[in-house]
């Protein structure tokens, strides 16, 4: 019988779960890309720089969320020339402030700057409306499920990727 699809997709591409995640995630995309740009001007690749820095600023216990920007690439998955052009354009717009690594002094640290952390704070609420409209169509134990299985995904294939 068939393998590796669903319903008999066997070799078909909708079937195909990286296919299927992808669409999935860029329609998502759009969707917050277009909101955030609107009232924003950020586009997803520095918004995903912003949340970073501002999840790691809540997090650490001194509350800057100063990161390098190779451990910003590490959290985002996203392809260090995109970090890159990201940092530069919220350097330029006064969001994002470079200071050196005073434990390596051939890095630099990353962190908002008091207007990043201001858009940071106005964008999380237009950004959890979202994610509750989207999950609107789900049982609280369905979106749940959703949650760890994209999570198990994840961690299956970095598994996969080390070897």
């Amino acid at each position: 019988m068939s393998e590796g699809g669903a319903g008999g997709d066997a070799g078909r591409l909708a079937g195909f779960l990286p296919y299927q995640l992808s669409v999935a995630s860029n329609a998502v995309s759009d969707l917050i890309a277009e909101r955030y740009r609107k009232r924003f001007a950020l586009k997803i690749p520095e918004w995903r720089v912003m949340a970073i820095l501002g999840d790691h600023g809540a997090a650490s216990a001194a509350g800057e969320g100063a990161m390098t920007q190779r451990a910003l690439t590490a959290a985002t998955l996203m392809d260090k020339v995109a970090v890159n052009r990201a940092v530069r354009v919220l350097e330029g717009r006064g969001l994002v402030a470079r200071v050196p690594n005073p434990v390596d002094g051939r890095s630099h640290l990353l962190a908002l700057t008091g207007e990043g952390q201001a858009i940071h704070a106005e964008v999380m609420p237009l950004a959890l409306a979202t994610e509750r409209d989207l999950l609107a169509g789900f049982a609280p134990e369905q979106q749940t499920m959703l949650r760890d299985m994209l999570e198990a995904v994840r961690m299956r294939a970095g598994e996969m990727t080390r070897g």
